[in-house]
């Protein structure tokens, strides 16, 4: 759960643990939906406490959340220095306000850098447990495929672009909500990357937060290292998998899988 304390206008982290710091004028700024708000606030009966609602995401770091590891400024900075590198000049009307627009760029396309992948299940972990649609003995799964992703590769900082997703996993007691799937492997795109990160990035976040080891995901995508520079073959795509539990144990549900994939 994701919230700040704040008070005489100092951010503070602020965890579940620590409620009694609390007084009456302290405002917490909560980025979780409004009704876990309210469950939150009857439980620990806040009544005085004054709340700002944030519905969208805030960028947290790594070590202590509410800090941004991106930093914008040296990002201008550096920028700058590449076009000058480069023999351009930073300062005509349409690269003024380049490196300012790239730093914030960065901002969005790098956002998965400022979360752990414990984070990240944390952060998306929406189930149902009460449906009994799938049993685990069964080999039922769940596949959700073409999901659209773009993620920049961590060798070159070139765009790995026209790739797609698919995650399959066997519900044990709770499935996931769909659109949670699409945004795990969202925000875990939104680091720099390899390919083969990223699905195993995905199935560990999956198995949190539906807490079975039985989680396939598999990736197709275009690299501009490959298809850009260097051996410059346009069309050339790369195919990784990640299979686990189940999907690796059992080659008939390994190979039901791929028929769906591929149908």
């Amino acid at each position: 759960m994701d919230y700040k304390l704040y008070y005489n206008q100092i951010e503070s982290k602020m965890n579940k643990y620590n409620f009694k710091l609390l007084n009456k004028n302290d405002v917490v700024k909560f980025v979780i939906d409004p009704v876990t708000v309210v469950d939150l606030m009857k439980e620990h009966k806040l009544n005085n406490i004054k709340l700002q609602l944030q519905l969208h995401k805030i960028i947290w770091g790594h070590e202590e959340r509410g800090v941004n590891v991106i930093n914008k400024e040296k990002i201008e900075y550096h920028i700058r220095e590449i076009l000058l590198a480069l023999g351009e000049n930073p300062d005509r009307e349409g690269l003024k306000k380049t490196p300012e627009r790239y730093a914030k760029m960065c901002e969005e396309i790098f956002e998965g850098i400022n979360y752990t992948n414990d984070e990240i299940a944390d952060m998306f972990n929406v189930t149902f447990e009460e449906e009994d649609y799938y049993n685990e003995k069964s080999n039922d799964f769940v596949l959700m495929k073409d999901i659209e992703i773009f993620s920049q590769c961590e060798h070159h900082l070139a765009l790995m672009y026209n790739m797609k997703v698919a995650v399959a996993y066997i519900p044990k007691e709770k499935i996931i909500g769909l659109s949670k799937i699409a945004r795990i492997a969202d925000m875990v795109a939104k680091r720099l990357q390899l390919q083969e990160r990223i699905g195993s990035d995905i199935a560990e976040i999956m198995q949190k937060i539906a807490q079975t080891e039985n989680v396939a995901v598999i990736i197709q995508g275009e690299h501009a290292c490959m298809t850009t520079r260097g051996i410059k073959k346009p069309g050339t795509k790369t195919i990784t998998t990640n299979f686990n539990g189940k999907f690796e144990s059992d080659e008939k549900l390994a190979s039901r899988l791929l028929n769906l994939y591929n149908a």
